[in-house]
């Protein structure tokens, strides 16, 4: 396992940044479109987002608030392990999938949106996710106290 001191883990923090936001630009434009068919008022989402408002409007925003819960923990072990830990490229590597599958489960999600699909990308990256902490954990307690 090799050991990189530059900032190679920070590089799937800052590309899941910007799904994110690309997600995020998808919000407006459901909820503008919908809108101009007539299939919605702004005041339908006063409360957040009322029943009247259709599934295929409400789908982004719920994938962009996705993005902004577990995947919190990529940013701040990313973090956490650039300025704690030796970084090793297995880290690297788990970072970036962990990237890969939420851009596949945020696919998903906003295209066909097959649950079974979904749920599977979506344990599958919470697993990769997790084994990152759980090797960050352990660099961090070999470091000298």
């Amino acid at each position: 396992m090799s050991v990189t001191n530059g900032p190679a883990i920070l590089y799937p923090m800052f590309a899941l940044a910007a799904w994110t936001a690309f997600v995020q630009l998808l919000i407006p434009l459901a909820r503008t479109r919908s809108e101009l068919r007539g299939e919605i008022k702004l005041s339908d989402f006063e409360p957040g987002e009322s029943a009247a408002v259709p599934q295929r409007v409400s789908i982004p925003n719920r994938n962009y608030m996705n993005l902004l819960e577990f995947p919190l923990l990529l940013y701040v072990g990313c973090i956490v392990a650039y300025v704690a830990t030796p970084v090793s490229s297995v880290m690297v590597t788990l970072a970036w999938t962990f990237v890969a599958l939420r851009v596949v489960h945020s696919t998903i999600h906003l295209t066909y949106n097959r649950v079974a699909h979904r749920a599977l990308v979506f344990g599958l990256s919470n697993a990769v996710l997790v084994a990152l902490w759980v090797m960050i954990a352990l660099r961090v307690m070999q470091q000298p106290a």
